[in-house]
């Protein structure tokens, strides 16, 4: 279970950017998580995976963030909206690597990595360094190195960006997989279309202050996902 706990975040310059946020996202959930341009989603975010200071709790099962770092991150993993990657590192070095981070057993790296660098349809480049990969194709090594240790907790910021229509499907039959076996799912985009299909849960947040946070039995009123968002952004 991820648990956020009343998180604030304020910049240097007195911009709230977080305002006493608590929600809840239990095992095998994909929890959509959908706001405007600025309503403070990658800060919240960025605080779940440890780059930003907040005040408040964020907890994984029985590991609380400030209070246990390194325990609480060997459990996530995170893909951000626009990953930077090691562009002169061969792409097999850079999931060896992560592997190696995670100390994981050579025999289960490799099976795992041929097995989704073959999904996703880069195992002929490898062996290239990763300057010479396409936008889609480093997309597609993020996502392979942030799910080779089988984390508890994947945050996925426009995970879909840059992919083609069957690598989008390959992704997210690979996020249906994953929640099967309990992993929490913490997902952002833009396109409702995606996050309606997919999420069991979502949660959309406007000027840092959740606004609605629930399924989507709750809301339907013959509404689709992007009628009522606009319906509550243009509320508030």
């Amino acid at each position: 279970m991820l648990k956020i706990e009343n998180v604030t975040k304020k910049y240097k310059n007195g911009a709230l950017a977080n305002d006493n946020i608590s929600l809840t996202v239990n095992d095998g959930e994909i929890y959509g998580f959908i706001g405007p341009n600025g309503a403070g989603k990658s800060t919240l975010i960025k605080s779940i995976v440890g780059l930003h200071d907040f005040e408040g709790t964020i907890k994984l099962d029985n590991l609380t963030l400030k209070e246990n770092p390194i325990a609480y991150k060997t459990k996530l993993a995170y893909i951000p909206d626009n990953p930077d990657l090691y562009e002169n590192v061969k792409a097999i070095n850079y999931l060896n690597f992560i592997a190696d981070v995670f100390k994981i057993e050579q025999d289960k790296r490799v099976k795992t990595i041929d097995y989704y660098a073959d999904l996703l349809e880069i195992k002929s480049s490898l062996n290239m360094p990763i300057k010479t990969f396409s936008h889609g194709m480093k997309q597609k090594l993020a996502i392979i190195g942030a799910i080779i240790h089988e984390p508890k907790l994947l945050v996925m910021d426009e995970p879909f960006v840059g992919l083609d229509p069957k690598s989008s499907y390959d992704v997210k039959e690979i996020m249906r997989n994953l929640v099967a076996k309990g992993t929490i799912i913490f997902f952002s985009s833009h396109v409702l279309e995606v996050v309606e299909k997919l999420c069991d849960h979502i949660g959309i947040i406007n000027s840092g202050k959740i606004i609605y946070d629930g399924t989507f039995t709750e809301y339907r009123e013959n509404k689709s996902l992007e009628e009522f968002f606009l319906e509550k952004t243009n509320n508030e």
